[in-house]
């Protein structure tokens, strides 16, 4: 049986930056081509923190592209927004530009819910950045999921954020600084409630160490795991300088994806099939569990068909 992949976070692809004002129609078509022909079934297009009015225009241009192309609409299942109401610490931000990260406001994400035009369906936040929880309460009974990311809630306010609907976690053991408490930390507190979280990995061996990406999965439990690549552009594409959205990044051969000059990750330059293979031949998953975290489980969290 062939693979097929559901990837749940891909802000670009094959030389596509998603995360562009003047994102073309036949840009973003070629995207999807590339990712059909690379056995992937869809996506969430990936729309990051920037200033707030970039946000709804980019958002606005996948849900208008999505009416016009039936390979965008076959393959673009829907818009995962990551920012901009995250933590604005450094570490925990990651490359997100810090003068564009908002306190969560159930008014601004009105706005950015119409501008997706029914295609939101999963929102990145922190809930310690998330007053009273309004917006994850709010998310939550629209039918949009909300992920934990790019945050530092205390264990009460990740689990209170739980019991008001938030339900996954976004790239454990990324967007967090590299040195944090030996045993207080997110990464604890998020694998403490992986019986009421889905949890969400990147499988590209620099993100997360192979041993340590096979210990979590282990103490998760593949029920519980989702496989996404975080791409940028430079996915099934070539080493070199690309963009997401107003940031300029540097993939190198080892397709580790910088900013130049700095030692945080910025996304990932790995496709699925490579994410696919590796936890094939690092971490000796069998076909049924790779297909499970990189395909049914998404489908799952997502309630998608």
């Amino acid at each position: 049986m062939k693979n097929k992949y559901f990837d749940i976070q891909v802000n670009g692809y094959a030389g596509i930056d998603f995360n562009q004002n003047d994102l073309g129609l036949d840009d973003l078509i070629q995207a999807c081509v590339k990712l059909k022909e690379d056995d992937v079934e869809s996506i969430l297009a990936t729309i990051i923190t920037a200033d707030f009015s970039d946000m709804i225009k980019r958002v606005s241009n996948l849900a208008r592209y999505s009416k016009q192309s039936e390979i965008i609409a076959e393959m673009i299942k829907g818009i995962h927004l990551e920012g901009p109401f995250i933590n604005g610490a450094d570490g925990f931000r990651g490359a997100h530009p810090q003068e564009f990260i908002l306190r969560a406001s159930v008014e601004r994400m009105i706005l950015l819910v119409n501008a997706c035009d029914g295609l939101l369906k999963l929102v990145t936040l922190a809930p310690e950045n998330d007053e009273e929880y309004q917006v994850t309460k709010y998310l939550h009974q629209q039918g949009i999921v909300v992920s934990a990311g790019h945050c530092d809630p205390s264990f009460e306010q990740l689990e209170q954020a739980v019991n008001a609907g938030l339900s996954m976690f976004t790239h454990l053991g990324n967007g967090c600084p590299q040195q944090l408490h030996r045993h207080d930390n997110i990464i604890q507190r998020a694998l403490s409630l992986k019986d009421k979280l889905w949890l969400c990995f990147i499988a590209d061996g620099h993100h997360v160490p192979f041993h340590a990406l096979k210990n979590y999965i282990t103490l998760v439990g593949v029920d519980r795991v989702i496989i996404t690549t975080d791409a940028m552009a430079a996915a099934g594409a070539k080493q070199g300088l690309y963009t997401l959205g107003d940031i300029t990044l540097e993939v190198g051969a080892d397709k580790v994806v910088r900013e130049p000059g700095k030692s945080n990750f910025a996304g990932s330059a790995i496709d699925m099939k490579s994410s696919a293979e590796n936890l094939s031949q690092q971490l000796g998953l069998t076909p049924e569990q790779i297909h499970q975290v990189t395909y049914a489980n998404a489908i799952a969290a997502l309630n998608c068909s």
